[in-house]
């Protein structure tokens, strides 16, 4: 079989291997397993993979190079128009040799795949939508028409669409799915840090303004302010970073803050286990897989209730559910930490739920969709 992804990922061109962001491709690498050759068209660099880059593990891959395009202001727009003929035809041909038509939304090159797909309906067709479905939250205008073009089942013949969450207005090609972290393996006891010496927080990301890094900053800062001895860890790097370690230099933070950048997966594990409570403030996801990730280690998320993460936490039978406001989040982060029977069941319930979810189960669920 010829497995053919359209996606906006970045790669990287490195050593002979191609790399990408490294939760997308250990998703895809599983993808792979069921497959006998690959077909890649996405944008493409010459350059060193970081930390948190991994290599897809096909031997058998061609890889489509297109240029990456936004479409954010007018220069942009004008800039895409001129490019989108040229990759259209690239996806086109690329669709006319496969066998499954596999498209990564919401994002640029799923817009144009989502539109080509439509002369392939006899051809088998998956779409994983990784961002918010919510028919009801700000979308840009180019998610909503690959939603809307997803979800109706005469332009989409023949496909099945990933979406994370349930949703009142499910078309039939619609399905629910999920995305895993972890094995069953990796089911082993927590023995976490006494919560009364030290509360641990840690924030998992990209430092970008989307995922609102300060915001954990601003609940060490009033926690800290309250008297209680807190600590937190940042995995990730972004554009945020010098401004997030100038608050910390400002407000007398720094001994209470780590910036560890880029770290590998068995890292951000390591991080987990030894944390109370996840920081994580977002403005827009589809299935944050660090909410997940936390409960499995019996971490507490303390979130904002975007996309499907209120379902996630159960309605707070699993975490924490905040306005994105560090005084808020700190007042219930100390009302759980004096309520040890109450966080005790937290945890237990987030981790019986994140535990469901493991990497061979996933991986059965993808056999399914491609040979069912």
């Amino acid at each position: 079989m010829k497995f053919l992804i359209i996606s906006h990922v970045l790669h990287k061109s490195h050593q002979n291997q191609i790399w990408g962001y490294g939760p997308y491709i250990r998703e895809m690498n599983l993808w792979e397993k069921h497959i006998d050759s690959l077909i890649v068209v996405a944008p493409k660099e010459v350059a060193v993979p970081s930390a948190i880059d991994l290599a897809y593990q096909s031997k058998q891959i061609k890889f489509v190079e297109v240029p990456q395009f936004n479409l954010v202001g007018p220069k942009n727009l004008f800039k895409a128009l001129l490019k989108t003929p040229g990759i259209l035809w690239k996806i086109f041909s690329a669709m006319r040799h496969a066998d499954h038509i596999h498209l990564r939304c919401p994002g640029n090159m799923g817009l144009l795949g989502a539109m080509v797909q439509v002369f392939f309906s006899k051809k088998k067709k998956t779409a994983k939508y990784a961002g918010n479905w919510d028919w009801n939250s700000r979308q840009p205008w180019s998610y909503r028409l690959q939603q809307r073009i997803l979800r109706n089942t005469f332009l989409t013949k023949n496909m099945q669409v990933l979406v994370y969450g349930e949703w009142p207005d499910r078309t039939e090609n619609i399905k629910p799915f999920f995305t895993a972290s972890y094995s069953e393996k990796d089911k082993v006891e927590v023995l976490k840090p006494e919560i009364r010496k030290q509360i641990n927080l840690i924030f998992v990301g990209s430092l970008t303004a989307n995922k609102r890094p300060l915001l954990a900053l601003e609940v060490l800062k009033g926690m800290l302010e309250k008297g209680l001895n807190a600590s937190l860890v940042f995995c990730g790097e972004g554009v945020e970073k010098e401004k997030l370690v100038a608050y910390s230099t400002q407000y007398q933070l720094d001994e209470s803050v780590q910036f560890l950048g880029n770290v590998d997966g068995e890292r951000v594990k390591r991080e987990f286990q030894k944390a109370h409570f996840l920081v994580f403030g977002s403005r827009s996801e589809g299935w944050p897989k660090v909410v997940p990730e936390a409960m499995w280690w019996g971490c507490v998320p303390v979130t904002t209730a975007v996309s499907c993460v209120s379902q996630m936490l159960g309605y707070e039978t699993r975490g924490l559910l905040c306005e994105p406001d560090a005084q808020d989040m700190v007042e219930r982060i100390q009302e759980l930490v004096n309520s040890p029977e109450k966080q005790a069941a937290m945890i237990k319930e987030g981790m019986e739920w994140a535990r469901e979810f493991t990497t061979e189960r996933f991986e059965t669920e993808i056999k399914q969709l491609i040979r069912p």
